[in-house]
């Protein structure tokens, strides 16, 4: 029976109603605060400081011991260093799945449950877990699936989609069946008005409130290239560096009639393939390849293995609306993803998120996506080799 349950308390609204309300279950609470950036480096730039402020107050208000934990030196290792290395080679990674699953459902995870001897983990998070959100079917022996929460607009499963599965089993999502504006109304009612009017924050959190293109030039060195037309193979103008670049970005090139927007990176030529137009072909893909999954759910796992094809749905954007899918294995277990439907600006580096109607499912990084283009010109070589 789980009676005792660490608390990642972020100094932000809904980690402090995440306490809160197992207070008032009857658990025995403990918040810890990760400290995952060196502040020093940031000359006050980031608003850990702030935060940790703020989850002392919270904790004081709701009395609940609060401790720290430092990570600073394993988030440079495992997530801050694969960020600057994706965007060398002209990917574009996402940090907040990377930190949930090396950092808050591994390190931390595993600190609160073997060293500091908790029964389970509760965050902020919006989701459910199939167990319940206080995990009260735990004695059921069932595996432990992650769910869609109330409010859809807050799911937070994409960004939970590559923690380990073993985590999920003893991991409580107690704003799982709350509206956001019904957190923010219970934490005004108990007491904690600072926080419920507190600005979320939004983006990456070591970037702080600066440009990122002023940010990322302090870790990787300017190095000038040619924007080309992906269809005539014309230069038409000048970047300082892929790393400041994404699939889909608009480049604002002057004297052309129509804007042109990045369609692919090359980083072994430091060369930026743009196209002109916002739909244009070449930002439009259906097929997409994907490295190996990372499975929260092991009966779509084993029928993907049993059978080749798992029927899903597929998001590469936590915004965007999911699309129908199919998830096939092919030659030299590579993974590939035929999409219903075009989507445009699928981005390598960024990870393809599976769900089914009620629940995620997993996700995989995606290595590249091919431009609906090619794919119709390798079809029809394909029918005129049939024909010929």
């Amino acid at each position: 029976m789980i009676r005792n349950v660490v608390v990642g308390v972020s100094g932000g609204v809904d980690s402090a109603v995440t306490a809160h309300l197992l207070r008032e279950r009857g658990f025995n609470v403990l918040g810890v605060f990760m400290r995952n950036w060196d502040e020093m480096d940031e000359v006050g730039r980031c608003s850990g400081e702030a935060d940790l402020k703020d989850a002392e107050w919270a904790c004081r208000r709701l009395g609940v011991d609060l401790t720290q934990v430092n990570y600073v030196r394993e988030y440079w290792s495992a997530v801050f260093t694969q960020f600057l290395d994706d965007y060398q080679q002209g990917m574009t990674p996402n940090p907040d799945i990377l930190c949930n699953r090396h950092i808050k459902f591994d390190l931390f995870h595993k600190h609160a449950l073997e060293n500091l001897g908790y029964d389970a983990v509760a965050t902020g998070h919006y989701a459910r877990n199939s167990l319940g959100n206080f995990l009260e079917g735990l004695s059921s022996g069932k595996e432990a699936r992650l769910l869609i929460p109330a409010d859809t607009f807050k799911d937070q499963t994409f960004f939970l989609a590559g923690i380990p599965r073993k985590a999920l089993q003893r991991t409580m999502f107690p704003l799982g069946e709350l509206q956001k504006s019904q957190v923010k109304e219970l934490a005004t009612k108990i007491g904690l008005q600072r926080l419920a009017a507190k600005k979320e924050s939004t983006g990456i959190c070591f970037v702080g409130k600066r440009n990122f293109k002023e940010f990322i030039q302090e870790y990787i060195t300017s190095k000038k290239g040619h924007f080309v037309d992906i269809d005539t193979g014309t230069v038409v103008g000048e970047h300082t560096g892929i790393h400041q670049w994404t699939v889909g970005q608009r480049c604002r090139l002057n004297s052309f009639l129509q804007p042109y927007f990045v369609a692919r990176k090359e980083a072994f030529s430091n060369t930026i393939f743009v196209a002109s137009g916002h739909n244009h072909p070449s930002l439009l893909s259906t097929q997409i390849h994907v490295d190996s999954p990372n499975w929260l759910c092991s009966k779509s796992q084993k029928k993907l293995l049993d059978t080749g094809n798992l029927r899903c749905r597929f998001r590469f954007q936590h915004t965007k609306p999911l699309v129908d899918c199919h998830l096939r294995i092919c030659p030299e277990n590579r993974f590939q993803v035929q999409l219903d439907a075009p989507l445009r600006a699928i981005t390598p580096g960024q990870y393809a998120v599976f769900y089914d109607d009620s629940a995620c499912l997993g996700s995989a990084r995606i290595f590249s996506a091919d431009p609906i283009k090619e794919c119709l010109e390798a079809q029809h070589s394909k029918i005129r080799k049939l024909v010929s």
